[in-house]
């Protein structure tokens, strides 16, 4: 037995757990952090600008950031730091308001967890290989939208009783558990070849460029594209219907964001299980359609029922929404690619490409809601995804082989790279 094999088995727990805790060390403040400027006198305009500023920074840092796990054998490091950047930059929020110093923080934490995505991904490829991935990947983020669920009901849990300051405190935590986790996890275990989808009998080990592995790849072009507009709608619309509902003092501004969270994140785990076996049954073009065209209807209700009882069927579809792309995304640019070696750096472009939607997305939906009211801002941003529903059924003919169930793929070895195919 080799070293890899017989770590394989001591990986996965503490991989699991990893997925867990940096649930809540990603996103355990961001939904917060809305209200909790709201609290501090802040406009909804400026709200959506800071996130927007952390956004961009870590939209920019995507890219390079996948470029560099596929080429680094220290992979555990780059969810060290991002970690590490988490608790500091909790730390200066409750430190002071300031708009610099908080869009500082939101930057520094964002430039930090570029790399947290496609490291993780390179991971778990590393320890499970190609034809683990998707099953290995649809586990991983059922345990992440558990760790959400759980941290957000803490959150909403410690932010009553002790306020504002404990949320941030608990990130934090949860920053240094998700540190404990990653080391846990014996480097041996992880085969950086196949991290990176490096074929055994090819001796290239040329930095990749993102934008080469973009261009070069029509259905991972359209997939990108596709994803940009969704992200671009649905990015604000859970810290915005937050503040709308908080804002017209129907709820508790702590309890309510926790319940809008718990309530995506447990639809999240059951949609991430059904993902991974629609993924293998029907393959990956109708699990992404059905993602896209969640949102259109998700707008609608949120502008319809802007109250506290509207958050289950917005929440809901936030899940399904959410949920099988978290599993569908990384399994399809893991598969466009295999065999490239460049299968983390088109993680890093794709992943750029939706931070392009996402980072505009709270600046865009915060003005407009500051200029024409919620119901507005709600029907726009879920109009997005209707264009990422017509490029995916446009160019279905050329998307479905890409996308093909795991049983409809030619054997290892005969399946033709489409990479290269313009």
């Amino acid at each position: 037995m080799t070293t890899h094999t017989a770590g394989r088995e001591s990986a996965l727990r503490p991989l699991l757990a990893l997925n867990f805790f940096m649930a809540d060390m990603q996103a355990g403040i961001g939904p917060f952090l809305g209200v909790f400027l709201l609290a501090h006198g802040w406009q909804s305009g400026w709200i959506g600008t800071v996130m927007t500023a952390g956004g961009v920074a870590g939209m920019l840092m995507t890219t390079p950031a996948g470029a560099l796990i596929d080429a680094t054998r220290s992979k555990k490091l780059f969810v060290i730091i991002p970690s590490i950047c988490t608790v500091v930059a909790s730390s200066i929020v409750l430190l002071s308001q300031q708009f610099w110093l908080v869009a500082a923080s939101q930057v520094a934490t964002a430039i930090a967890g570029a790399a947290i995505g496609p490291a993780v991904a390179g991971i778990t490829l590393g320890i499970v290989s190609q034809a683990g991935f998707n099953r290995q990947n649809g586990r991983n983020q059922a345990f992440n939208h558990a760790g959400n669920m759980v941290g957000a009901g803490l959150s909403g849990f410690v932010g009553w009783v002790y306020g504002f300051t404990a949320v941030f405190w608990l990130a934090a935590v949860f920053g240094v558990l998700s540190i404990v986790s990653v080391l846990t996890i014996p480097s041996a275990s992880i085969d950086d070849d196949a991290a990176r989808g490096l074929e055994r009998e090819s001796n290239d080990d040329k930095r990749a460029s993102g934008l080469q592995v973009l261009i070069e790849s029509k259905p991972l072009l359209i997939l990108a594209a596709a994803l940009l507009f969704f992200h671009l709608g649905n990015a604000a619309m859970l810290p915005l219907y937050g503040l709308a509902v908080v804002a017209d003092k129907q709820a508790d501004p702590a309890s309510f964001v926790a319940m809008t969270i718990v309530i995506a994140q447990g639809t999240m785990i059951l949609t991430s299980v059904v993902a991974m076996r629609m993924a293998e049954n029907e393959g990956y073009w109708p699990v992404l359609l059905v993602s896209f065209m969640a949102l259109p209807v998700r707008g609608i209700i949120a502008a319809w029922l802007l109250n506290r009882w509207g958050v289950y069927p917005v929440q809901i579809l936030d899940g399904v929404g959410a949920g099988l792309q978290s599993v569908a995304v990384p399994g399809l640019v893991a598969r466009i690619l295999d065999g490239t070696g460049r299968i983390n750096a088109g993680q890093g472009v794709v992943m750029t490409v939706q931070g392009i939607g996402a980072s505009l997305s709270p600046a865009i939906g915060g003005w407009i809601a500051q200029e024409f009211g919620y119901g507005a801002m709600f029907l726009i941003l879920g109009g997005f995804a209707s264009v990422s529903v017509a490029l995916w059924s446009v160019f279905a003919s050329l998307l479905k082989p890409a996308c093909a169930a795991k049983s409809e793929l030619p054997p290892a070895g005969m399946v033709p790279s489409v990479v290269g195919i313009v």
